[in-house]
């Protein structure tokens, strides 16, 4: 599954194409990727990108009217950009579950395998907060905050920084290579971490 450092390109290279411009138009080719009913995605088509933020793993384009576009890869999704307009009705075939056109290019939304998890919600500002967990953001935090978030419970040290309700972005595989890193075991539990061994993990 895509995690925080991903996200992150992602978000850099599609804001750096799009923001700016319209969204022209967004085309669906699985009846479950949208999660929502209303606003209807012809709400946002036509409108000014003005930013490309993150929520947690989720890709957002904040639009002009104050309507987001959220994509949430889950596991096997991904997002593929390519120049003009695409020339087939469904570039990438059977794994496409979205197209974004925009006046520079086009994003694929794709998804490996037959499991549809990956998923598209249209939401004013309430709907995003509703979208949020409510994890804090490891990058911008203080070591207090940090620890703070970590330890309203007494887990293992892997789950509380892997539960998006106290951490942002993180999921197994960067967990991992943060623990190595960080010379801990992912079984530790919270309640027992030294305050050095916060600040190291931190």
């Amino acid at each position: 599954m895509p995690e925080l450092p991903d996200i992150e390109l992602y978000r850099h290279a599609i804001a750096e194409r799009v923001v700016g411009g319209p969204l022209v138009g967004v085309k669906l080719f699985s009846p479950f990727v949208l999660r929502t009913v209303t606003p209807l995605v012809a709400a946002v088509t036509g409108q000014r990108i003005d930013s490309v933020s993150r929520l947690g793993k989720r890709i957002v384009l904040d639009m002009e009217g104050g309507l987001h576009v959220v994509v949430h890869l889950m596991i096997a999704g991904r997002l593929l950009w390519a120049a003009g307009e695409p020339t087939v009705r469904q570039p990438g075939g059977r794994n496409t579950l979205a197209l974004f056109q925009f006046l520079q290019g086009h994003i694929l939304l794709t998804e490996a395998g037959t499991k549809r998890r990956a998923s598209i919600h249209v939401v004013d500002s309430d709907g995003l907060l509703a979208l949020d967990p409510g994890g804090i953001e490891p990058l911008d935090s203080t070591l207090d905050a940090f620890v703070k978030a970590l330890t309203p419970e007494n887990h293992t040290i892997k789950r509380a920084l892997t539960n998006p309700r106290y951490v942002a972005g993180i999921g197994n595989a960067y967990s991992d290579e943060i623990f190595h890193a960080a010379h801990l075991s992912p079984i530790r539990l919270t309640k027992s971490m030294t305050a050095e061994e916060w600040a190291r993990l931190h």
